[in-house]
């Protein structure tokens, strides 16, 4: 397996995992599938050499997953907090997969300022929260219902961590 800076040529397979979670989960809360175009638009925020990225896992050219670091609201009170998201293929989660991207996706933006690293975490979901507490994350809170999908309220645990504690992996 090798882990690397998302490319262009990945989002087609970043969608689709994306689609999968909207399409069958309600880890995403969009009701539609997102297009090819409106993903290459979502691209075009990362970079290597700042503090939003994107990391992939693939194995034998097969998109295996991926972490990204994005904004977290666009006010510079928040300049220093970035969320952060982790997406597997269906068929590769408990494989340590997920722990690998995010372990490559802190390392990397450490070194840009970064103070508080957030998650949302759409419930139920264990396997995503002991995965976000091995990473030295704490439990902030927890949104009661507070989206809707298909008819079906949701809520999301809200975790935080500081980036300058090790994980323990």
């Amino acid at each position: 397996m090798e882990i690397r800076i998302g490319k262009l040529s990945d989002v087609a397979g970043i969608t689709d995992i994306f689609n999968f979670y909207i399409e069958h989960t309600h880890a995403r809360f969009e009701e539609a599938p997102f297009t090819l175009g409106n993903r290459q638009k979502w691209f075009t925020q990362f970079s290597s050499d700042g503090k939003y990225q994107l990391y992939v896992a693939t194995e034998n050219g097969e998109l295996l997953g991926f972490a990204c670091s994005q904004q977290y609201r666009a006010m510079s009170a928040f300049d220093d907090t970035v969320e952060v998201s982790v997406y597997l293929a269906p068929d590769v989660k408990g494989k340590g997969v997920g722990s690998k991207l995010y372990a490559q996706l802190f390392a990397s933006i450490s070194a840009f300022g970064v103070h508080r690293v957030l998650s949302g975490v759409a419930l139920p979901n264990d396997a995503s929260i002991a995965l976000h507490k091995r990473f030295g994350f704490r439990e902030v809170g927890i949104f009661n219902e507070y989206a809707q999908k298909n008819g079906q309220y949701i809520s999301s645990m809200w975790l935080e961590k500081a980036l300058d504690v090790e994980p323990v992996v």
